[in-house]
Order: C-alpha cells, then sequence, then structure tokens
C-alpha cells in the first residue's frame, strides 16, 4: 500500500496533544471589568480573601475598627478643604471660621462635619480599645497590636487637642491654655516642654503656629503609618473568634468578597450619613475671638481632658497630672504581658462570673467615686489636718497611698471570692474606668463658676 502523502497524512501525536491545550485568548476586560478587578485586588489588599463567619457579627466587633478608618478618612478629606479657607495666623484665624459660616459655599457644614467626626473618633478609639480588652483580644501573639492601639488612642486625643486651638476663640484659647499648663508639673523638663509646644512662655502665635504644623502634618503622617500597620498585624495575627464560655469558636469561613464588603459598605453609607445628618443641624461650637485679657469662668480644659482636670481638684499637680495619668497608662500598656490563667480569647467579660463582677465593680466604681469627690469637697481637708506637712505629702503621698490600698484591697477581695488573676484584673480596671468617666462627667456636668461644685454646672 501506497505511502500517503504529505498533504494528506495526520500530523504527529506530539502536535496533537500540543494543538489540544492551546486556549483561545481571552478577550481583554472592558472598563467595566477592568475596574472590577481593581477593587477586588484593593479589597484583598486590605483584607485576606476570606474571613471566619463569627467575625461578620455586628455584636462582637461593632464594626469599630472599620469606623475609625471612616471616620480617619472622613477627617482628611475635610481637612484638606477646610486649608483653602484658613488662614493660621491670629489676626486671621477667627475670620476664617465666620468666613466659613457666613461666606463659604457649604463651608459651615464641612466645618461641623470635621469637628464632630474628630469628636468621635476619640470615643469610638476608646471604645474599640475596651471591646478589645474585654474579649481579650490582646491574648498571644497579638500583645504588641495592643500597644500599637494604645499609641493610636494617644495619637488620636492629640490630634484633637492640637486641632482644638485653631479657631482662636475663647473656648479654645483658654482649654489649650490649661491643658498645656498640666506640662508644667513634670519634673525637670516641664517648663521646657511647655515653651517647646507654646512656642514661648504663653499661648499665642507661635502656639497657633506649632499646632498648625502638628495638626496636619506630622500626627496625621503618624496615624497614618501605625494604622497601617496595625492592620497589617491584624492580618497576620488574625483577630479573635466570638465564642461562648467552655465552647471552642466556629471557624467556618466565607469569602471577604462579597459577605464582608457588602456588611463594610452598608455600615459605612449608614454612618456617613448620620454623620451628614448631625452636621448639617448641630454647629461646632464656636465663642468670641480669643481676648488673653479676659479669662472665663470657670476656665476648663476640653471635655477629654476633663477627667484629669478633675484628678487635680483632690490631688497635689505632681501626682494628679503626672504620677496617677502616668501609672495608668503603664499599667494599660502593661496587660496583654501579665500572666494569663485562663484561656478566654472571644470570650466577653472572660467568663460567666467575669460579667457580674465587671457590671459590679463599674456600678461601685461610680459610686465610690461620687461619694469621695463629695467627701474631698465638704469634709477633707488634708493639708489643713496636716499642715505641718509639705503639700506634695500631705495632699499628695497619703491620699495616694490610701487610693493604692483601696485598689489593692479590692483586688484581694475578688481573689477570696473564687476571681482568676484575669477576672480580679478585669474588675480593677472597670473600677478605674468607671472612676475616670465618673471624674471626666463631674469635670463637664457639675463644675460651675471657680470650679466650685455644682449642679449642672450653674
Amino acid at each position: 500500500m501506497a505511502n500517503p502523502t504529505p498533504s494528506t497524512a495526520s500530523p504527529p501525536v506530539a502536535e496533537r496533544l500540543r494543538r489540544s491545550v492551546v486556549r483561545t485568548p481571552l478577550p481583554p476586560p472592558d472598563d467595566r471589568g477592568r475596574m472590577k478587578l481593581v477593587m477586588d485586588s484593593l479589597v484583598l489588599h486590605l483584607h485576606p480573601a476570606k474571613v471566619a463567619r463569627p467575625a461578620l457579627k455586628l455584636t462582637y466587633t461593632f464594626g469599630l475598627g472599620g469606623l475609625l478608618i471612616l471616620l480617619f478618612l472622613t477627617l482628611v478629606s475635610t481637612g484638606v478643604l477646610l486649608l483653602f479657607a484658613y488662614t493660621p495666623s491670629p489676626d486671621a484665624a477667627y475670620q476664617s471660621m465666620i468666613a466659613l459660616q457666613t461666606q463659604v459655599n457649604f463651608g459651615n457644614l464641612i466645618r461641623n462635619l470635621h469637628h464632630w467626626s474628630a469628636n468621635l473618633m476619640v470615643v469610638v478609639a476608646l471604645l474599640h480599645l475596651l471591646r478589645v480588652f474585654y474579649t481579650s483580644g490582646f491574648a498571644p501573639p497579638r500583645e504588641f497590636n495592643w500597644v500599637i492601639g494604645v499609641s493610636l488612642l494617644l495619637l488620636v486625643v492629640a490630634a484633637n487637642f492640637t486641632g482644638y486651638l485653631l479657631p482662636w476663640d475663647q473656648l479654645a484659647y483658654w482649654a489649650i491654655t490649661v491643658g498645656t499648663s498640666l506640662l508644667g508639673y513634670v519634673p525637670v523638663v516641664g517648663d521646657t516642654l511647655t515653651r517647646l509646644l507654646l512656642g514661648g512662655p504663653e499661648v499665642g502665635a507661635a502656639t497657633l503656629t506649632n499646632f498648625y504644623a502638628l495638626h496636619i502634618a506630622i500626627i496625621p503622617l503618624a496615624i497614618a503609618a501605625l494604622v497601617s500597620f496595625h492592620i497589617w498585624r491584624v492580618r497576620k495575627d488574625r483577630i479573635t473568634l466570638p465564642r461562648e464560655v467552655d465552647r471552642p469558636p466556629d471557624k467556618t469561613r466565607v469569602t471577604t468578597i462579597p459577605h464582608l464588603v457588602s456588611i463594610e459598605l452598608v455600615y459605612a453609607l449608614v454612618w456617613l450619613a448620620l454623620l451628614v445628618g448631625w452636621a448639617s443641624f448641630v454647629n461646632a461650637p464656636l465663642e468670641e475671638a480669643a481676648n488673653p485679657a479676659h479669662s472665663p469662668n470657670p476656665a476648663k480644659a476640653a471635655w477629654y481632658f476633663m477627667g484629669l482636670q478633675e484628678l487635680l481638684m483632690h490631688f497635689h499637680p505632681l501626682f494628679g497630672a503626672i504620677i496617677i495619668p502616668g501609672l495608668g497608662l503603664l499599667g494599660l500598656l502593661s496587660i496583654p504581658y501579665l500572666q494569663q490563667d485562663m484561656e478566654s480569647a472571644g470570650v466577653w467579660f472572660r467568663s460567666r462570673r467575669g460579667r457580674w463582677m465587671a457590671g459590679a465593680s463599674f456600678l461601685l466604681g461610680v459610686a465610690a467615686t461620687f461619694g469621695w469627690v463629695l467627701a474631698d469637697e465638704y469634709w477633707l481637708d488634708w493639708p489643713g489636718w496636716l499642715p505641718f506637712l509639705p503639700s506634695f505629702v500631705s495632699n499628695g503621698w497619703i491620699p495616694f497611698a490610701l487610693l493604692l490600698l483601696v485598689l489593692m484591697g479590692y483586688y484581694e477581695l475578688a481573689k477570696k471570692l473564687g476571681h482568676t488573676d484575669c477576672e480580679a484584673r478585669q474588675a480593677l480596671f472597670t473600677f478605674l474606668l468607671a472612676a475616670f468617666v465618673t471624674l471626666t462627667v463631674i469635670g463637664i456636668f457639675f463644675r460651675g463658676e471657680g470650679m466650685a461644685l455644682t449642679l449642672l454646672g450653674r
């Protein structure tokens, strides 16, 4: 039989296999498809491809971390717009505020949105920290991320504090005067730090320039850098999963797109609507132009420093402004590094007993703080009772030592009632939290002229 001609011969087996795997190239994506690819890549850069289903429960995280990012982006965008209408000088700063209210289209709305978002960010940052604490979100290997979170809280407060002066009205001027005076109580370097921050011996043009630079550049960049690292650590260490006591967490995983993204989108839209609605009807405070010659009565610090200012009403300044806040901050940073005697990651308030103890501790902290403030206002008089002692002893070491004895006794009482170390530390933390919140509320609402204790500040 004759061999087939080349034109009719079958291709070799290898050639047939090669042709069988050749795929027809896909058409390039259109603009809509290309945008979807970009957005998906961005989302998966910020989130893992899959997340645990229990972590999507709003009653566990309350979306506080995402809300903080939304508020930060809102502050950056509104802050950039405000730069076009603001002049950082004592002669023009207050007029810039008036122009925003009366001459710039939507200027008042933008300022209101910026102001209320900044104040809300302080509250949400604190709530986020409390959520992590009460669900043991700092458990290994997340210890260092807790430290980053505390640092971010301090930066958020600093951002608010530096922005407080920029309107240059009476409220801002004297609040900053009171706030910066706290630095003067730092031993050895207090006066130097105060003059460096103020740019001189008192609040003036140099202070406004310093605060402006810190507010629009240095602090936002520091927050952005730490937030990026914080998010990376969250992805690396993974968040704790909610679970019931004595039950393992549900580790069922779902895709980030659309499960998590859809929740975040709706959550962000709802909060933006609430913020814009609030800013449309409630104006940011603006009093008369700053007058260094006329001090308001009472002269109060910004609301988030009122707890410290109230503490100064009852302790020697060295203790009220430096030692007690410093020890509190040191204790806050050390929480994740203390020995843990129970596995409670993801469990609200450590256990069922821990929940009851935390609730009782908060109520007891509120009652004890109110009672102490009333007693110190109308009865206690350490300097008068001990006139032969220096004031930093009679009004510092002695009440401070009594406070330490009370806290140590409360901790030991919790242990004797059968609570673990973790539950006892949580009870002590809650007691101190209640005390600080109570001091803040008293300072804001119950201090009137001459910082006397009055009904609702009247």
